[in-house]
C-alpha cells in the first residue's frame, strides 16, 4: 500500500520542452509556494528527473512522488522545502539489499530501540515502499515520512510504539 498522493496547488505542462526549462519553471512556482504546498511538474526530457532530485536536495525541498504516464512523460510532485522530518535516534542505510533483507535488518533494530525513538531507514530495493507500510501497521510502528530521496531511492522514518 502507498501513501496518499499529495493534491497539487499548482500544474507546470513543461513536456516537449527540453532542459533546464522543466527544473527552472519548476523551481519559479515551487519559490512562490508556501512551505508544504505541492506542484505538479510534467515533463519528457530525460534529463528532469535526475536534475529534479538534486536540486531539491540541495534546497531543502521534496519531491513527493514521481510517476511514469502512458504518454512517456513523468509527473513530479515537488512539495515546498519545511521541516518535516523529527531528529532520529538511528540511522540504517540499506541501498544494495533486496527484500526482505530492509525490513530484517530494521527490525532487529528496532527492537533494541526505546519507545518514542525514531529510525531513519534509507534503500533502494523495489519492494520497500510498500513492505514498510505494511511492517509498521503489522507491529504498531508509526510511519513518521517515506520520501523518495532519488529515483527508486527512499528514506522512512519510523517511531517505535
Amino acid at each position: 500500500m502507498s501513501e496518499p498522493k499529495p493534491r497539487p496547488n499548482a500544474t507546470l505542462d513543461m513536456r516537449g520542452r527540453p532542459c533546464p526549462a522543466p527544473l527552472l519553471g519548476a523551481k519559479k512556482l515551487v519559490d512562490e509556494l508556501a512551505p508544504g504546498e505541492v506542484v505538479e511538474l510534467l515533463s519528457d526530457c530525460p534529463g528532469t528527473q535526475a536534475d529534479l532530485f538534486a536540486w531539491a536536495r540541495c534546497t531543502g525541498n521534496h519531491v513527493a512522488r514521481s510517476e511514469r504516464r502512458a504518454d512517456g512523460s513523468h509527473a513530479y510532485l515537488i512539495e515546498r522545502g519545511r521541516s518535516r522530518h523529527p531528529a532520529t535516534n538511528a540511522v540504517l542505510d540499506l541501498r544494495g539489499a533486496t527484500c526482505p533483507g530492509p525490513i530484517v535488518e530494521a527490525k532487529k533494530l528496532v527492537d533494541g530501540m526505546r519507545a518514542g525513538e525514531v529510525l531513519k531507514l534509507v534503500s533502494n530495493c523495489p519492494g520497500v515502499r510498500g513492505d514498510v507500510a505494511g511492517w509498521s501497521r503489522a507491529t504498531g510502528l508509526e510511519l513518521l515520512a517515506a520520501d523518495e530521496i532519488a529515483p527508486g531511492e527512499f528514506e522512512f522514518y519510523i517511531r517505535k510504539g
